[in-house]
This record gives C-alpha cells, sequence and structure tokens, in this order.
C-alpha cells in the first residue's frame, strides 16, 4: 500500500489488549461473585452503587471473552449468582412452611436461578454477537448495545412463563439519583439507566485521559438529570385526603390455616376492625383464611353494622368461592347499607396475576405442589381489568402481595380509568402475606418493590401485611409511616390521593423498548460511520 492512501489510526479508539484475556474459570467465578453481591444494592441494605458497580464488571467480562460462547456463560453466572443471592428466602417458604425436604428446597432455588440467569446470559451473548457482526468498537457495544439488551432481557424474565421480575435492577435505585427515570420509563428503563453508567465505568481502565473524562461527565450527567426529573409533579392532588388504618396482625404462617388458629385469626382481624374509624381500613391479604360460607352467620353483619355506625369502608382479605371448586384470592369491600354476605358485597377485586405453584399449578406440577402442601393453592383467575374501591373523594385500586411486581399490569389499569374519565384510581393499596418468608430480606425487598409503583404512576401505595412492611408510601415514593415488622396493630396515617398520567402510564414499556432498539439501531450506524 502507498503511504499516500494509507488510512489514519483513529485516535481515542478504546481496545482492550487481547494479552489481558480472562481465562473462562476466573471469569465466570468473577461474574459469579459480582452477581451475588448486587443483593446489597437492594433494600434492606440500599448501597445502590454497587449494582453499576457489577454492571461494569459484567460488561468488561463480556466484552473480553474469547468467543460468544464464553460472554454468554458470564452473563449466565452473573445472572445465577444475582438471583441466588437476591431471592434465597424462597428456601424459608418451601422449606419451613412448604414441608420440602432441605435438600429438594436448596435444589428448587438454584434451579430457579440457573433459570433466570438465562436472561442476562442471553444478553451478554447477544451484545457480543451484533459488536463482532458490525465491527463495533468497545465503546459502541457498551453505551449502546448491552445495556439496551440487558434492560429487554430485564423485562422478558418479567412475562416468559408468567414472569418473575424480582431483583430487577431497577429497584435498587427507588431511592438514588435514578428514581426520577421511573415515571417516563418504569423500572425497566430505570434498568437501563443504571447498565449505561455501568457501561461508562467498564470503558473506564481502557481509556484515554480526555476520553475518562467524558465517560465521567456522561454517568455524571445520567445522575444529574435522574435527580432533575425527580423534581416534575407529574400528577397532581386529588379530592380531600382520607384517613386510613392498615391493620397487621401478625399471624404465625405455620399456624395460619390451623384449625385452632383460624378462630383467633377471626376474632383478632374483627377486634382489630372495629376498634376505631377510619374512612379506610385494610386488612391483609386473606386475613380471614376461610370461604364466607364457612364463617360464623354473625360475622360479616356485625363488620357491616360498624361500617354503617361509623361512616367507615371495609377492605377485606379474604377467599371467595363462586362453586365448588372455583375460588378466588380476593379483596372485598364492605359499607354501611350494602350487603355483606357470602356472594354479597358492596365490592370485590380478584387476584389476576397468581403465583406459579402457589396459587396455581402448572401442568405436570401437580407433585411438586403436593409436597408443599399449600392449601388454597389453585386460585381461579381475576379479570386484568378492575374497577377501583370508592372511598370518599378517593378511587383506591387494589393489587394483592405478587401482584405489586407487574408496573405494567397496575399502569393499564390507572390508563383505564384515566382515558375513560371515570373511576380514576387516585391511590394504590396492596395487601399482603409475605410471613411464606420469614423474617428475611423478603419483606423490605418488597416494599421497595412498591415504592417503585408509587414512583411509576404518581400516586400514594398503601400496603397492609400480616408481618410486614405495613407502610403509607407518597406519590413520590417516600415511606412516611410503617409499622415494624413482626409486630401486631394498626397503622393511622391521612393519605390524599393523586390523579393525572404520568409518561409511564401513558405508554407502558413501550417507552423503554422504543428507546432500546433506537439505540441499537444507533450502535449499528455509528459501528458503519466509525465515529467512535
Amino acid at each position: 500500500m502507498r503511504p499516500e492512501t494509507a488510512v489514519p489510526a483513529r485516535p481515542h479508539t478504546m481496545k482492550f489488549n487481547t494479552t489481558l484475556r480472562s481465562l473462562p474459570f476466573p471469569s465466570l467465578v468473577l461474574a459469579l461473585l459480582s452477581g451475588a453481591v448486587t443483593v446489597f444494592s437492594f433494600a434492606p441494605f440500599g448501597w445502590w452503587f454497587v449494582s453499576l458497580l457489577s454492571m461494569a464488571v459484567v460488561f468488561l467480562l463480556a466484552l473480553r471473552a474469547r468467543s460468544i460462547r464464553d460472554s454468554a456463560l458470564i452473563g449466565w453466572a452473573f445472572g445465577f449468582g444475582w438471583s441466588v443471592a437476591g431471592v434465597h428466602w424462597l428456601f424459608v417458604s418451601m422449606y419451613r412452611f412448604g414441608g420440602m425436604p432441605a435438600w429438594m428446597a436448596a435444589l428448587a432455588v438454584t434451579l430457579l436461578s440457573l433459570y433466570m440467569g438465562l436472561f442476562s446470559g442471553m444478553a451478554m451473548a447477544a451484545g457480543v454477537w451484533f459488536r463482532k457482526r458490525w465491527a463495533a468498537s468497545d465503546a459502541i457495544a457498551a453505551l449502546l448495545i448491552l445495556p439496551g439488551l440487558w434492560a429487554i432481557s430485564e423485562w422478558m424474565r418479567g412475562w416468559v412463563f408468567t414472569g418473575f421480575p424480582w431483583v430487577a435492577s431497577g429497584y435498587a435505585h427507588s431511592n438514588s439519583l435514578l428514581a426520577g427515570y421511573a415515571p417516563l420509563l418504569g423500572v425497566y428503563g430505570l434498568g437501563w439507566a443504571a447498565a449505561l453508567i455501568g457501561g461508562c465505568i467498564a470503558l473506564l481502565p481502557a481509556a484515554v485521559a480526555r476520553t475518562r473524562a467524558a465517560l465521567c461527565g456522561l454517568a455524571i450527567a445520567i445522575l444529574a438529570a435522574g435527580y432533575g426529573l425527580s423534581q416534575i409533579e407529574w400528577t397532581e392532588a386529588s379530592g380531600k385526603p382520607i384517613s386510613v388504618r392498615l391493620l397487621q396482625g401478625n399471624v404465625p404462617q405455620e399456624m395460619k390455616f390451623a384449625r385452632e388458629q383460624i378462630v383467633s385469626a377471626l376474632v383478632l382481624y374483627r377486634d382489630l376492625i372495629t376498634a376505631e374509624k377510619a374512612d379506610l381500613i385494610a386488612t391483609p391479604e386473606t386475613a380471614v383464611p376461610v370461604f364466607a360460607r364457612q364463617l360464623p352467620p354473625d360475622y360479616l353483619p356485625r363488620l357491616a353494622e360498624f361500617a354503617n355506625k361509623t361512616g367507615s369502608r371495609i377492605a377485606l382479605g379474604i377467599p371467595v368461592n363462586d362453586s365448588a371448586w372455583e375460588y378466588s384470592n380476593s379483596v372485598v369491600g364492605i359499607q354501611g347499607g350494602a350487603p355483606a354476605g357470602p356472594g354479597q358485597f358492596a365490592y370485590r377485586y380478584d387476584k389476576h396475576h397468581l403465583v406459579p405453584f402457589g396459587e396455581f399449578i402448572p401442568s405436570g406440577f401437580r407433585w411438586f405442589v403436593n409436597m408443599m402442601r399449600i392449601p388454597l393453592g389453585d386460585f381461579e383467575r381475576g379479570p386484568a381489568l378492575q374497577a377501583p374501591f370508592a372511598v370518599g373523594d378517593q378511587q383506591i385500586l387494589p393489587n394483592i402481595c405478587y401482584e405489586d411486581l407487574f408496573g405494567e399490569e397496575i399502569a393499564d389499569q390507572i390508563a383505564a380509568g384515566f382515558y375513560s374519565g371515570r373511576d380514576e384510581a387516585t391511590i394504590l393499596l396492596n395487601m399482603s402475606n409475605i410471613a411464606w418468608f420469614g423474617d428475611t430480606i423478603a419483606l423490605p425487598q418488597h416494599l421497595q418493590i412498591s415504592q417503585m409503583r408509587a414512583l411509576e404512576t404518581g400516586r400514594p401505595m398503601l400496603r397492609s401485611t400480616n408481618t410486614g412492611a405495613t407502610a403509607v408510601i407518597d406519590q413520590k415514593g417516600h415511606v412516611i409511616a410503617s409499622l415494624r415488622h413482626y409486630s401486631q396493630g394498626a397503622l393511622a396515617a391521612t393519605v390524599q390521593g393523586y390523579r393525572g398520567a404520568t409518561p409511564y402510564i401513558r405508554f407502558g414499556n413501550a417507552a423503554f423498548l422504543v428507546l432500546s432498539t433506537a439505540l441499537l439501531v444507533a450502535a449499528r450506524f455509528a459501528a458503519r460511520r466509525r465515529r467512535f
């Protein structure tokens, strides 16, 4: 080649030195450990910056991998470590309360975590495949390709086989500077923003000084934009505030469905409900653990009499059977002047998104559910869109326990009321019983999930739980009142409802999916034009 036709070298192109490429086994161990330590970025620890560093490590390892197969294994190990550390408490529900042998419960958690790791493995493999196919630089891969694919993989984990989106990376940032992205892009879009910062950090070791400054500037700009977005009021106050009492019975899970305990639980919740009036009194999920037809004849009428005398509205967690073989995990509303008895309630909400193995039995797994001896283990599914419960000037939209993980479904229900112009939900209510998981990090993790739903929708979230965390969360995702875990009592507060639509209510997960796709297109053009 003649000197005058030679292509000049491009300055500041970031390439990892091939002599530094790691061996597969050490890379797998490092990926697994970096995934496992992300548990400290979630509640109750709250060290959100750990998730940024761990994302940087897995991006770095994937880009240094010798093959697409190796990058897939690195992503898989990372996702496995992330999942097994984040949801290890499932062992408690299967072993301690489900009666499963310890080895089988441990194996079940391991297999679930291996399955969840497949999604991050696919993200890393696809990212390296795109990079090789397009001959893209490390900067393009780390900033445009991998963050979007990571977010898409978490979104897929949230719906494939009904989904299990617990410890999605965005939840770690419910109280971080990135929280302002939640009303726009939801929890998965928030995870994309965190991954983008992780990509910036991953590029720092191989970057020259000027490029390092640019990468640090980009990371700071992302954080600053998140803070700025958090100052925007997406929704507005609606109607007069209501008084609420959120009940926490602290009924031991191992005794909850025992015959001798059922009578005690019924008396406990009757006394807690009738102890003091409030505009809304809410119990936990299945606070009444038997069907209405199995209750003492005067039980529900006495609650209705109290509601009538005090003007209170009661949201009662109870299983409701429509036939001998069909029953739902439900919330029923009791208010003065309305019927309260088997088949007759002023309001009813049936759980829509059921827990696999706990509330519905996947085909071929009856034997597994039978081993755990879970009562009421095969519920009917409620409609996807259900009306809220009117309390004073406010419209209360319930969700039951596990449903709180699916922000897009809650947003869809709010959007239905917003666009119809009637019965627009102004306050969210989560009624849960996660005593199945003992006194573990599952309780604060679930509270953090509820904080994310408040951020996404711009509405307060009320939580009434059996053992914790019973709390009031404002429309900005801040916990303003709570009860101590594993205590018995009622949390009293005054709550203002909010109306209006955040971008997430309007567009759901479509916004971050369009963004991620657009960035992949941009990566293709950037690689072709060799801009960086």
